[in-house]
């Protein structure tokens, strides 16, 4: 197909060469007319992977799943009308997650605007303060000044959405008519002998057409570390936590940070840091409900890496202890701060912070301490605590699913995970396995929306090499079912586990709970439906399970067998309130029985 004949395809091509250049690899298409020349040219284009999706919103969710496991920028295509308004969702969860999305809208060109032509609504600024930036190409030139400029914005928009603090950048494209290739040009084409090459073609050696340099977040100044390197060593009740986080490279500097200053880490599951050191906890989402344990536990100091963690009796610890000096450490220069109790910010990044600290402590000073041994008991002993009543329940409980995948998983495994109960039940449940675990949610809005479409497009990042595993609740699992249609037209492997309360598990343990006379039809919201059928028709294969063993099966079948997998573990919703209280009661009572409190 020739479409550097006709100008409109130059122009287009010209800009989605550019974005490759800048790094888009991957470009996620949802089908319509007034986008065909960006959908022809990205089709046409060599070194990009098209991701074809019917449904706008779901098309939205994989691309901001694809790029977060790939931590690199993907690109988002669609037609004029309302198309556009369903990417909304997940650019949202994008823009407050820092997930690089260049989303690309086609539209018609002025003279059909407010005028009542179809599928026409008002795609300027259409998601407000969602997007770091808006902007909107001119109607398509066959002139050097408009290649120029098509490139540069090309580059121009795709480093912003890496820059930090990253996130979602919106690019809107009037198209007029004709939309194909093979029609008649609105205007003729120059004569090469008049074009400048660098502009229609591209820099030499596949070269971007401007390098976009992002400068980051500096660290403190030498002085500035020491200080705090010093401050640090002086204290001997410091707590670090650390939120969700994506590059697992945060990890190790860490671990030995704790180690060197004594301090336990409370490691979120989002953080990439759960994984097999003595100083990293799992279980404080347990032995932090416990009172005595938080009046004998009371800090020095704190500092907090990126977002709040999951954990709801973590907040209520650092408001137990409001007057604790609190460090929060913010790498996308945003304020990731909703609590009001830091009393000092470092926009830095947690990593580079981290490894000059490291630097200024003594090599050798690795210290121990009564207030770390506390912490390591408490967490030794309600972990036991809990697989041993686990162990003799005799009915599913929905927190087991996330023991029973950590000791099952296999090595760096995604595990994407729904909000609602299932983050939750994940930060409590979901023990530090034996080798690392790459673990996903969306943190962000915390929706329940696009999850299935997100997980598969982590899994489209990492196709056919590690597997990947969604655990998810029947009505998160309801609101997505269209995400599945990915599995199928792009033959991508994915095991979900497939929590099955028949309705909203969260709101039994919640004040809502209290009203039982409206609660089942406005909380509850029951919908009674076999899942099997719904699965089958996008070609997955369905797993019951009765029990842990047969669990257990499926969940090893899926993973190593690929393709689309859901095992179904059904729950009754008042029974795993209860079950859960019963632990909080057995861990207390553990904790006494071991002096770990008095």
């Amino acid at each position: 197909m020739n479409t550097v004949a006709n100008p409109t395809y130059a122009y287009v091509g010209a800009f989605i060469d550019e974005i490759e250049r800048a790094g888009v690899q991957h470009v996620v298409v949802c089908p319509g007319s007034r986008s065909t020349p960006l959908a022809l040219c990205v089709a046409d284009h060599p070194r990009i992977q098209m991701w074809m999706h019917i449904d706008e919103r779901s098309a939205a969710f994989f691309a901001l799943g694809l790029a977060k496991r790939l931590q690199q920028p993907v690109a988002l295509v669609c037609t004029s009308g309302t198309a556009a308004a369903n990417f909304l969702p997940a650019i949202v969860e994008a823009k407050l997650t820092h997930i690089p999305l260049l989303v690309l809208t086609a539209d018609r060109p002025h003279e059909l605007r407010e005028n009542g032509a179809p599928q026409s609504i008002d795609q300027n600024r259409l998601y407000g303060t969602h997007v770091k930036w808006f902007a909107e190409a001119p109607l398509p030139e066959a002139t050097n000044a408009a290649m120029r400029f098509i490139r540069t914005l090309a580059d121009r928009a795709t480093a912003l959405t890496q820059a930090v603090p990253a996130g979602p950048v919106h690019l809107n494209f009037p198209f007029r008519e004709p939309l194909t290739p093979d029609q008649l040009a609105d205007q003729p084409l120059p004569p090469s002998s008049e074009r400048d090459s660098t502009a229609w073609d591209g820099r030499p050696d596949h070269q971007a057409y401007i390098h976009v340099q992002d400068t980051p977040l500096a660290l403190p100044t030498s002085v500035e570390i020491t200080e705090l390197a010093n401050r640090l060593r002086s204290v001997q009740r410091g707590l670090l936590i650390v939120g969700p986080y994506l590059d697992t490279a945060l990890r190790s500097p860490l671990v030995q940070l704790a180690e060197r200053l004594g301090y336990p880490i409370l490691a979120d599951p989002l953080s990439q840091v759960r994984h097999g050191q003595s100083h990293v906890l799992s279980s404080y989402d347990a032995f932090l409900r416990i009172e005595p344990f938080i009046q004998q536990t009371q800090p020095e100091l704190i500092v907090r890496f990126g977002a709040m963690p999951v954990s709801k009796p973590v907040l209520l610890y650092l408001k137990r202890y409001a007057d604790c000096p609190q460090i929060v450490v913010d790498e996308h220069g945003t304020w990731e701060e909703p609590t009001q109790l830091a009393s000092e910010m470092l926009h830095t990044n947690p990593v580079a912070l981290c490894e000059a600290l490291l630097s200024t402590l003594p090599v050798h000073e690795t210290r121990t301490s009564t207030w770390l041994a506390r912490w390591q008991q408490a967490e030794q002993v309600t972990r036991q605590a809990l697989q041993d009543v686990m162990q003799q329940q005799a009915a599913m409980f929905e927190g087991r699913v996330f023991s029973e995948l950590a000791a099952l998983l296999p090595e760096n495994t995604t595990l994407y995970v729904g909000n609602s109960m299932p983050v939750r039940d994940l930060d409590t449940f979901f023990w530090q396995p034996v080798h690392p675990i790459y673990i996903l949610g969306n943190r962000g809005a915390n929706g329940i929306d696009g999850v299935i479409s997100s997980a598969l497009g982590a899994s489209a990042a990492t196709r056919h090499k590690t597997p990947t595993v969604l655990v998810i609740g029947d009505l998160s699992f309801l609101h997505d079912l269209n995400g599945l249609l990915a599995a199928h037209l792009h033959h991508l492997d994915l095991t979900i586990v497939l929590i099955n309360n028949d309705g909203g598990g969260i709101f039994s343990f919640l004040p809502q709970a209290s009203h039982p006379e409206h609660f089942e039809q406005v909380f509850g919201t029951p919908t009674g439906l076999n899942l099997q059928p719904a699965v089958e028709m996008y070609g997955g294969h369905f797993h019951q399970s009765a029990n842990w063993e047969q669990f257990r099966k499926a969940v090893t079948h899926g993973v190593t067998a690929g393709g689309l997998h859901v095992v179904e573990v059904t729950t009754e919703r008042a029974r795993n309130v209860q079950q859960h209280r019963q632990l909080w009661q057995v861990v207390e009572r553990t904790l006494r029985q071991a002096g770990v409190v008095q």
